[in-house]
């Protein structure tokens, strides 16, 4: 097989792991119980969208949110990684919106229902360009903003994480098999709102890297 682009994992990755409620004042934000233990769900491949296309709200959501994230890129593959060598299996980053249907959300946590709907929707995880790994020589303390229309809606750092990213890594390794192209989204600080059809959202890491998205709806 030929070498796989990692700089392109999103065209060949198989797997997008999220991490719910990694932040305190989030959890605080959405009257959850802070966790014991991460919360975890998953996203498929098709869930990816990249600069240049826009977020497609889904037919059935009222309510879309967006929720800033750093996303974790798998450069090499393992299970059961202990969290002293975690960082080692770490290729690089990506600025990542876990973009989330809040009202199917709601009504899925009250019927107890796993929230596929609300999470895992074509253009649910648009993505920036692959950021190497030496870009970011501290994930746990950078800083993630987003701006809707140029208004400052979220500002967190990583270093407020519950859970930190070796840790996460060691976690999620002893559940699920870790690949390469693999992407983990670690949570999401304070701040989520709703977007409407044809909002601008901008969204950066600190100063390394910024990524725009439009907001549309899709036509029937």
């Amino acid at each position: 097989m030929a070498t796989r682009n990692i700089s392109r994992f999103w065209e060949w990755g198989r797997k997008i792991i999220c991490v719910g409620r990694n932040y305190a004042d989030h959890v605080k934000e959405l009257k959850n119980a802070v966790p014991t233990e991460p919360v975890l769900f998953l996203k498929p491949p098709s869930a990816y969208v990249t600069e240049g296309s826009p977020i497609l709200v889904p037919s059935y959501c009222s309510n879309l949110h967006h929720e800033v994230e750093l996303g974790v890129v798998i450069g090499k593959g393992g299970t059961a990684i202990p969290q002293s060598s975690a960082m080692d299996h770490v290729a690089g980053y990506a600025l990542c919106l876990d973009m989330t249907a809040r009202d199917i959300q709601d009504e899925c946590k009250s019927k107890g229902l796993p929230w596929t709907l609300a999470k895992a929707f074509n253009t649910s995880c648009p993505i920036s360009e692959f950021i190497p790994k030496e870009r970011i020589p501290d994930p746990g303390n950078v800083t993630l903003w987003l701006k809707v229309n140029d208004q400052l809606r979220q500002n967190g750092s990583t270093a407020q994480m519950i859970f930190s990213i070796p840790y996460l890594i060691s976690y999620i390794s002893e559940i699920i098999t870790l690949e390469e192209g693999d992407l983990i989204l670690t949570g999401t600080p304070k701040g989520v709102s709703a977007v409407q059809e044809h909002d601008q959202l901008q969204a950066g890491i600190g100063d390394v890297i910024t990524m725009n998205f439009k907001v549309d709806r899709k036509s029937h």
